[in-house]
């Protein structure tokens, strides 16, 4: 009950109340923080744990503190690297550096770097902290190799692929090109699409995971031979980076309708919704391809899928279709503008803007 009168109060706070509330919580919740990780680091110097009839500190944080595995074994991690540089608690107080930031750097930190290494990684996403790895324990390149993965076994009436199809699941991982564009593609066996992961190996190279069919190793075996007299050596990567280049010179025509002999377009007409190609590709080089959304603290949203072109001033209030007057915005911070001028009861064609080389319809 006292949770749902919380909940109502915090429902009549202005928006700056109630930011203020959640930034003051989390300066607590990181103090509070800190100081479970130093507790954590003392009991590990103790047997509380064996006293207490637990065979380790973990499994005593997962049953009697009620943990989760992978609460357990971060805190316990973090609070091992804590009692060796002091410093680190500090950092979590101040809210600089998280727990899965320590616990990435915690293996590499030692008496002569860990002053500098962490400092290098204040305020730093995961992907960020993983690059700073990179460079203190850079990995070798991953070597080339096309392997066949069997298909996992069908469940009742599922249809068995024979292993000759061209449509099997492969695996294909390839070093990294001289110019460190990419380091491997590896398949995996999931039924289910899943988006690529990229892992810093070392300073400019990276692995890159996939899955790819019998129909695409086909295709990069051609794309060799094609090549043969320009990559003699056939390095996979050096291969993928000019599939590349020319897959984002195709998109860049297509999305843009970039051209060395541009037609007069209606899209520069002030009374044009729709900006025009040459707008778009201004635009899109100028924002980077990137939502441009800017809050009042400073802070740009930076998101950069599901981008639309968003009129800075709204069309039905005579916003123009031109490069001053078009930005880009994550589908999200168009709509919320969007609400801003015209409120919660838009009609639903107002609520879809263009998508950047997706749709033909109109932006905000």
């Amino acid at each position: 009950m006292e949770h749902r009168i919380l909940l109502s109060s915090l429902s009549r706070l202005p928006d700056a109340e109630l930011i203020l509330g959640v930034r003051t919580l989390l300066t607590r919740e990181r103090a509070v923080t800190a100081e479970l990780i130093a507790h954590l680091a003392e009991m590990d110097t103790r047997d509380v744990h064996l006293r207490e009839g637990y065979t380790s500190l973990y499994v005593y944080c997962r049953d009697a503190l009620g943990l989760s595995e992978w609460e357990a074994y971060n805190r316990i991690d973090v609070a091992r690297a804590a009692r060796r540089f002091p410093i680190i608690l500090d950092m979590l107080e101040q809210g600089s550096v998280n727990l899965t930031t320590i616990r990435i750097l915690a293996p590499h930190l030692t008496p002569q770097n860990h002053l500098d290494v962490l400092d290098s990684a204040r305020g730093r996403k995961k992907a960020e902290v993983e690059e700073i790895v990179a460079r203190l324990a850079p990995r070798p390149d991953a070597r080339s190799f096309v392997r066949l993965v069997r298909p996992s076994a069908p469940s009742s009436g599922a249809t068995v692929i024979p292993r000759e199809s061209p449509g099997i699941i492969q695996d294909l991982s390839v070093a990294p090109a001289s110019d460190g564009s990419l380091s491997e593609i590896i398949a995996s066996t999931s039924s289910q699409p899943t988006r690529a992961t990229v892992q810093p190996l070392a300073p400019d190279r990276y692995k890159l995971q996939v899955t790819i069919s019998g129909v695409i190793v086909e295709k990069l075996q051609l794309a060799r031979d094609m090549l043969g007299h320009a990559v003699p050596s056939g390095d996979d990567a050096v291969i993928l980076d000019r599939a590349l280049t020319a897959l984002l010179a195709e998109l860049a025509r297509k999305k843009f309708a970039e051209t060395s002999k541009p037609r007069a377009s209606v899209g520069t007409k002030r009374e044009t919704r729709s900006p025009s190609a040459a707008v778009k590709r201004a635009v899109w080089l100028r924002d980077l391809g990137r939502c441009a959304f800017i809050a009042k603290s400073g802070h740009r949203c930076g998101e950069r899928r599901f981008v639309e072109f968003h009129h800075v001033d709204p069309y039905a209030l005579g916003g123009e279709a031109t490069v001053d007057f078009i930005q880009l915005r994550c589908r999200r911070h168009n709509d919320y503008e969007g609400r801003l001028y015209f409120g919660k009861r838009r009609r639903t064609r107002e609520l879809v803007p263009e998508q950047v080389g997706l749709s033909p319809s109109g932006s905000t």
